[in-house]
Formats: C-alpha cells, structure tokens, sequence
C-alpha cells in the first residue's frame, strides 16, 4: 500500500493558486492598455537637438528585456542618459551590480572598473536611487560603482539648456524625502538658482501615478512647478503615464526592463497610459523647447510632448 503524504497535497494547492495568481495578473483587466485622453501633436522632430538624453526606469535585471531598452536607447546616439532607480535588481549588491548595469551601459559610464568592455571618457550616465538600490539596507555598492556629483545620492547637473535635479525619493534617505526636508529644500535652492531653461525632476516614487502596485505617493507631491520645475519624472510602477498636475508634466517611466505592472483606473490627471510593452523616453532639448518621447521597444512612438516657453 501506497503511504499518503499529507504535505504533497498542500503543496499541489499552492502550485495551483501561483498559477492561476500569475495568469490572473496576465490577463486581468489593466494588463495591456494604451489609452489617450489628450491629443497627441508633437514628435521628437520639434526641437533641435542641442542635447538629447535617455531616460530609462526599473530596468537593472539582466535578461532580454533589458538587453532590448539598451538597444533601443543606443539607436539613439543619446549624449547621456540617466535613470529613475532600480538600477541593479533584487537587493543591490555589489556581486550583481556589473551584470544589471555595466554588461549593457558600459560604454556610458565613467570610471568603469567591470568586466563588459570600455567605459566613457568622461560620464554619461546619472541614476538616481530605488527602493531596490536600497533593499539590502544600504548603498555602498551602488556609491562604490558609480562617481557622481554632491554627496551621490541627491545632485544635480548642467548640460546645455537642460538641468537635470535627481532626487533620493527612498524613505531610507537619510535627509529626508518630505517637502520640509533637507533635500527638499537643497532642491529648491537650486531650482530656483538655476538659469536653465529646461529644469527637470528626477526621482524613483511617483508623486502621481495609476498602477495598481504602488499608486501615487502622496508624501512626494512636492510643489516643483512653484519650485520652478518643468516637469517631474518618475518611475517604481512599471508603466508608462503622462500626467497634468499643478501645471506641469508628471511622467512614469518605469518599463526599462524589470517586468510590468497593471494599471487601474485613470487618475484625473491622466493624460496617456500604456503598459504593453518595454521602452525608453527620448528627450531632445534646444533653447526654445524640450520634447520629451515615450518609445517600446519595437521603435513605436507610443507619446511625445513638446514644452516651448512659459
């Protein structure tokens, strides 16, 4: 006679309900949507192209994925490129930093010390900090891989027309992550020194966001626009969403590579929605506008907005 274990049939149980959890998450409403709710009119075309810069989000788990967005984002002869977090997947740890982020952005990086090939004459690649950089409880090995301006983990920089403000969005941060705090106000200081005509927000929580896994993260909705910026961008939802709010653009960028979230229902200030596939923001910026694009990976132009003077 055959001996009964007791735990195989629990076990079948759990096995069942992952299944049927991840076909669910597949197929459940939200999954694969590309909605508009304002006319899409611009195209990268609009602006000359004194600078032009990739952002890309939540994309440093290697794997074909990511091996697409940086193809992408190459086709693009970019002068940098810079990130919104989650550069190096699941905990941040220096054994799998290189793997998640020099095999495909070597060539951008400087001084690269990895295994990949040759690194930048001087740096091109400006990431700011994910809740994933942080997981393990600290980001030695992220500060240990990279050389960036200020204390590395909240800075800003100058390229042509465009200023580029990364913020440390993680609750982790040890200057805070509230409007009162003391990033927040070295933000506004240098946002409102700076004499750039395009002033932009990087940071990894989304002030505004309708993804059903994180949402909007009401502690960061900061006021940028009186600050004096252009727009925010954002990612930790692995989607893509422009926004309208408080007068200027939000955006979530967050499908560099990882995996992809649902989304729930349009926020008010939804402008466009999309989550079918993975891909990049193009940014093209001269004196008198920045466009600002949204591309999958197959070289579709899913949005585009122009910004031209206040």
């Amino acid at each position: 006679m055959k001996r009964y274990v007791p735990w195989i049939g629990g076990l079948l149980l759990v096995i069942a309900g992952i299944s049927l959890y991840l076909a669910w998450m597949r197929w459940a409403p939200g999954r694969d949507l590309y909605e508009i709710y304002q006319p899409i009119t611009a195209s990268p075309g609009d602006c000359s192209a004194d600078r032009r810069f990739a952002i890309i989000g939540d994309y440093g788990h290697d794997g074909r994925a990511e091996a697409q967005v940086a193809a992408l984002v190459d086709s693009w002869q970019v002068d940098f490129i810079t990130t919104v977090g989650d550069n190096n997947y699941p905990w941040g740890l220096a054994k799998s930093i290189d793997r998640n982020i020099g095999q495909y952005y070597h060539s951008y990086i400087y001084p690269y010390a990895g295994i990949y090939g040759g690194g930048a004459d001087e740096n091109q690649f400006f990431p700011a900090l994910g809740n994933h950089d942080w997981r393990s409880g600290a980001i030695q090995a992220y500060l240990d891989y990279f050389t960036l301006p200020g204390n590395e983990r909240y800075y800003d920089i100058r390229r042509g027309p465009v200023h580029l403000f990364i913020v440390d969005s993680d609750a982790r941060e040890p200057d805070g992550r509230t409007a009162d705090s003391a990033q927040a106000q070295w933000l506004q200081r240098r946002l409102q020194g700076s004499t750039a005509p395009w002033k932009i927000v990087l940071l990894h929580h989304a002030p505004y966001s309708s993804s059903t896994m994180h949402g909007s993260d009401i502690e960061l909705q900061w006021p940028f626009a009186d600050w004096g910026a252009a727009a925010v961008v954002a990612g930790h939802d692995h989607t893509y969403e422009r926004l309208q709010a408080e007068g200027i653009p939000y955006f979530v960028n967050g499908l560099g590579g990882r995996s992809i979230y649902r989304m729930g229902a349009a926020l008010p200030e939804s402008a466009v929605r999309y989550n079918q596939a993975y891909g990049a923001m193009l940014a093209t910026a001269g004196t008198h506008c920045i466009n600002l694009s949204f591309f999958n990976t197959e070289g579709d132009l899913i949005d585009s907005l122009t910004l031209g003077p206040s």
